[in-house]
């Protein structure tokens, strides 16, 4: 099967999909209506109710409407197909790696598909584009197209990861300033006080995350209840160690100064030893290339008179 074949057959699937598509009218949604309905399940997962009416202003044209409507829902339906856990485990996982947090919560998981799409179309195209260029068959062309969305779906979740671990190593050299400094401020006030300065005064992962909690709190939610939703969906498991640890002086009015430096200096000494961890690993990975280096010239040396030793040469 020729290349031109094949593209031919790909784009007449496609026109045949698309009359589909217009022929026949889509399922209609109930995720409109039943909203209202799951508002408070949401709000106590952490996921601010939001609706947002389009302007008329920001509509555009006819075309533009139609194209981004299929480009979000193509974006939508390939998200689904990689990320079966679902929306609600994405957000948390979107939520914990800290992407596009400026963004409105409803936004972050279209933002975040879209640039899914925009990286498989761009690295299936290029690795098709590759084949095609070096006048392979149509098998191998299937091949790099396949391998190119695999590898350019994979790169939006590896971004994600990677994010979500550089934002826990943050949150671990923050928390030990953190944890002493609500220590202090816990003996002059109530928790409520001892977060509101250290939201006011701090930067940081750890002081954004108190910061939600403060909003949450502002909004009428207790704020044991916000501590410990913090709690949960925080990626650092010594932040919700500190989160519980705070919901639980709300609760049962004990003291928090204490408990607080102790687990400051819990979380000192696992990084010490982490860190001492690493510096055994980078020494030991340091000898690899000198032995690499080294090894086949002792060899040489040592080999070198074992011809004239064995066979008696001069």
């Amino acid at each position: 099967m020729s290349v031109a074949a094949l593209l031919a057959a790909i784009a007449s699937a496609a026109a045949a999909a698309l009359a589909v598509r217009l022929v026949v009218p889509p399922t209609p949604r109930l995720a409109a209506r039943v909203r209202p309905y799951t508002a408070a399940t949401r709000s106590a997962l952490g996921i601010a109710p939001e609706v947002v009416a389009p302007r008329r202003s920001d509509l555009g044209s006819s075309v533009a409407v139609l194209t981004g409507n299929l480009v979000s829902g193509l974006a939508g339906r390939l998200g689904r197909i990689i990320d079966r856990a679902g929306d609600e485990a994405l957000l948390l996982r979107l939520r914990q790696a800290g992407v596009d947090a400026d963004l409105p919560v409803t936004s972050r998981l279209q933002a975040y598909r879209l640039r899914q799409l925009r990286q498989a179309v761009t690295w299936t195209a290029l690795f098709a584009g590759v084949g095609l260029a070096t006048r392979q068959g149509a098998a191998t062309v299937l091949l790099g197209a396949g391998l190119g969305l695999v590898f350019g779906v994979s790169r939006e979740r590896t971004r994600v990861d990677k994010a979500i671990s550089n934002r826990r190593l943050r949150m671990q050299v923050e928390l030990y300033t953190v944890n002493q400094l609500l220590a202090m401020s816990v003996r002059v006030g109530g928790v409520v006080q001892a977060l509101q300065r250290v939201v006011e005064r701090g930067r940081g992962a750890v002081v954004n995350e108190l910061g939600e909690v403060l909003n949450a709190h502002r909004g009428g939610r207790r704020i044991a209840a916000a501590l410990e939703q913090a709690a949960v969906t925080t990626p650092e498991p010594h932040a919700a160690r500190t989160y519980r640890l705070l919901s639980r002086g709300v609760e049962y009015g004990t003291d928090l100064a204490e408990a607080l430096r102790d687990l400051s200096e819990e979380i000192r000494s696992e990084r010490v030893e982490a860190l001492k961890r690493t510096a055994t690993k980078r020494r030991a990975a340091m000898l690899v290339p000198i032995i690499a280096v080294l090894a086949p010239v002792m060899l040489l040396f040592v080999a070198a008179p074992l011809p004239s030793i064995v066979f008696g040469g001069r």
